[in-house]
């Protein structure tokens, strides 16, 4: 399954989590609707018992307290009383204003409520009676509607989370593939350069066995970041290869590249340590962190290199004594794009920590840095 059909189905699998969340919101909020229904319309059946009370109470010695009671405590649910013949005899939790300004307001507010809920009649003998309508108390409405607002929300927090994070990506796919493109470039301008200038000393007839043998470096130079960048899009095969040897080729080559005001300190432990190795991007791990390490020292001072040897894990350590990193900015250096450089373009730490991680399993870091006083990368990998 390639990159665009995973897409479409993590695109897919958000559509249905949502679809879900919604729908099961509205069974939700229905269930919670029918419950707060019944229990409103046992409340009635109550407030209707009590008014039944009141009403054929009389002049008899009759405690009246919890039927006032109940009348009282309905605060939420509109009401209005009826004879049989519909005119109307009390109302209560309707708007009294309208009330008495408007003379139409009740009938209309009748009208509401007998298309609302069923009457409930309350017999009082002798064939006389008073009818009961009653409609949703507001919060009984307002649940109503709650879950389409829910689900609403949720739609829209989808969409502008997916075109956050959209532009977002494309932000930072332009700025790897402008870095890649500056990277190669700078990869290549090295031996190239070197190139033409064997070339002009062969024009001239001045080849000797140190002129060839530069020419072969520079040519294995070259054959290396071609392999290196060929590899950034697939999974590259790792071999067992001594990586104290590695470190030593690495040191070699920046040695040759760099500055004579920039010293580098190379301290590992005895022997062979083997482990799993991509010599080609692990070397270029190595060369990207000690460049950074050269910008922060201003392009004069110490580099040293620690390989520390721990049962399962190795430890490379790469410290300057340069400017230091904010601790803010820890994880920031190795985002695509990131960087202090008025002419870099924030790529070698970003490549860097695809090799180390998603490559060789390892772990990149900045292990401690003091403004100042310098940096410590540290690399960890498995044996």
């Amino acid at each position: 399954m390639n990159i665009y059909e995973k897409k479409q189905r993590w695109k897919l699998y958000l559509l249905l989590v949502a679809f879900t969340i919604g729908v099961g919101s509205l069974l939700y909020t229905n269930r919670l609707v029918k419950d707060l229904a019944y229990q409103e319309k046992e409340t009635i059946k109550l407030w209707a018992e009590a008014t039944k009370v009141l009403i054929n109470s009389g002049s008899n010695n009759v405690d009246l307290s919890f039927p006032l009671k109940v009348i009282q405590n309905n605060t939420k649910i509109p009401v209005i009383l009826t004879d049989t013949e519909g005119q109307i005899i009390t109302w209560r939790n309707l708007d009294s204003t309208k009330a008495v300004n408007n003379p139409n307001y009740l009938l209309n507010q009748l009208k509401v409520l007998r298309e609302e809920n069923d009457s409930l009649y309350i017999d009082l003998g002798n064939g006389d009676g008073n009818v009961i309508f009653y409609g949703d108390s507001i919060v009984l409405k307002r649940l109503l509607y709650f879950p389409f607002i829910q689900l609403g929300v949720i739609i829209l927090f989808i969409l502008v989370s997916y075109f956050a994070f959209s532009s977002s990506r494309k932000a930072e796919q332009n700025k790897v593939w402008v870095g890649l493109s500056k990277e190669t470039a700078h990869q290549l301008g090295t031996p190239t350069s070197s190139l033409n200038g064997w070339v002009e000393i062969l024009k001239q007839g001045l080849q000797d066995e140190n002129t060839i043998r530069e020419l072969s470096k520079d040519v294995k130079r070259l054959e290396k970041i071609t392999e290196r960048f060929s590899k950034i899009g697939s999974r590259p095969v790792l071999e067992r290869l001594d990586i104290n040897q590695v470190l030593r080729n690495s040191v070699e080559y920046l040695t040759t590249r760099s500055s004579e005001k920039i010293i580098y300190k190379l301290n590992l432990p005895p022997g062979e340590l083997i482990i799993p190795l991509n010599e080609a991007l692990f070397e270029w791990v190595i060369e990207n962190v000690c460049k950074n390490a050269i910008d922060a020292v201003g392009g004069k001072g110490e580099i040293s290199i620690d390989l520390y040897d721990n049962t399962q894990i190795l430890y490379v350590d790469i410290k300057d004594k340069g400017k230091g990193v904010p601790k803010a900015k820890f994880k920031t250096i190795f985002k695509p794009g990131y960087t202090t450089k008025k002419t870099g373009w924030g790529l070698g730490l970003s490549l860097s920590k695809r090799i180390i991680e998603y490559y060789h399993e390892g772990k990149i870091f900045v292990l401690n840095s003091d403004p100042g006083s310098g940096t410590t990368i540290r690399i960890v990998m498995k044996k």
